[in-house]
Formats: C-alpha cells, sequence, structure tokens
C-alpha cells in the first residue's frame, strides 16, 4: 500500500542512452530503476547499446523504411508508460550520435504526432505523459551552459515536448572527469531517490 506523500503508482520506461551499459550513466538507471521497484512502480527498460537497428535515416523521410522489433518495442514501451526516463552523457554538448539516429527512426508520424492539415500545427499523440532527462557531462552544468547555452532544448522541447510530453524534468550531474567514488556513489543516490519519487 502506498503511504502517505507517495507518488501514485506509475508504469514507467527507462531507456539508457549510453552505448555501453557498463558506464556511471549504466549505474544510474540501475540506481533509478531500484528506486522506482521500490515504490511499486511498473519499470520496462531498454540499453540502447543492446538495440539492435540501423541508425542512418538512408533516404530522409521520403521513403518509408521499415522498423526492426527493437524499434517497434521501444514504441510500444513509450506508449505503454506514464514516465519514460532518458539517460545519457552530453558529447559535444548534445546526446550520443546513436540515441539521435534512435530517435531519428522512430519519432514518427502516428506514434508521437500527426501533423494537422495544412502543415503548420500538429496533434502530439504523448499528451498526459511525463518525462526525465538524466544528463551526465564533464563539464560543470553552471559553466556548460554559460559557455554553450542549453544544450538540452534538442531532446526536451524538439523531441519530447514536441510530441506532447509534460512536465519534463531535466537532472544534470558534472564535473565527473575525475569525480572520485565518494561523489559517483552521492550522485547514484540522487538518482536513486529520484526513482523514489518516480521523478
Amino acid at each position: 500500500m502506498l503511504g502517505f506523500g507517495t507518488p501514485k503508482k506509475k508504469k514507467i520506461f527507462i531507456l539508457l542512452g549510453h552505448p555501453d551499459k557498463d558506464t556511471l550513466n549504466g549505474a544510474l538507471a540501475d540506481e533509478y530503476e531500484r528506486g522506482a521497484k521500490e515504490i511499486h512502480c511498473e519499470v520496462r527498460r531498454m540499453n540502447l547499446g543492446e538495440m539492435q537497428f540501423d541508425p542512418i535515416l538512408h533516404k530522409g523521410y521520403k521513403v518509408r523504411q521499415e522498423l526492426e522489433p527493437d524499434l517497434l518495442k521501444f514504441q510500444e514501451n513509450v506508449k505503454w508508460a506514464d514516465h519514460f526516463v532518458i539517460f545519457y552523457p552530453s558529447w559535444w554538448s548534445t546526446m550520443p550520435a546513436l540515441l539521435k539516429g534512435l530517435i531519428d527512426r522512430v519519432w514518427l508520424p502516428g506514434f508521437a504526432y500527426n501533423f494537422i492539415e495544412g502543415g503548420y500545427m500538429w496533434k502530439r499523440l504523448m499528451k498526459g505523459k511525463s518525462a526525465s532527462m538524466i544528463i551526465t557531462s564533464d563539464t560543470a552544468p553552471l559553466i556548460q551552459w554559460l559557455v554553450f547555452g542549453d544544450t538540452t532544448n534538442e531532446l526536451k522541447k524538439g523531441i519530447l515536448w514536441f510530441a506532447g510530453f509534460g512536465p519534463i524534468y531535466v537532472h544534470k550531474f558534472g564535473y565527473l572527469k575525475h569525480f572520485g567514488q565518494k561523489r559517483a556513489d552521492r550522485i547514484k543516490n540522487k538518482v536513486y531517490r529520484l526513482g523514489k519519487r518516480a521523478r
């Protein structure tokens, strides 16, 4: 039974967007998953590096490129979930290429959105769902923002918000190049607590 102040039980889909699961990102995804399960959320998870698909749109969107089974499973999990959580490292102030390739392949009309006749307005098919972005970087988040601006907009607004997700929570962790085990443990604990809040 959920106690007072405990978030309503949610269906959560976790995507580890780092191509290598044996990384800090993988460990953070583990902690979030552990926390979410402790409050009895239903959790599904996919690890990007274990998915089999072609990340390249060879003809752009001119020709329909058939979706591989893992991409169909990804779409099914996003539609199933109340809350979508993406873990990824910021490389050159954006997401890894393989993660962008995944989005290019699956974020399609009929799944994430539909354009209304005329092409200037669109229907956002993911309304009613929330999302979290958990991002690691070798640069301190404040410094990254001051030098490069908001590096989360591509995913937060151009992809998630465009499809109707909201609210969208952004959690950034850096400077990580020489973070040490104590700092890594503190970050893991913070992400574990995010999982316990389904945030």
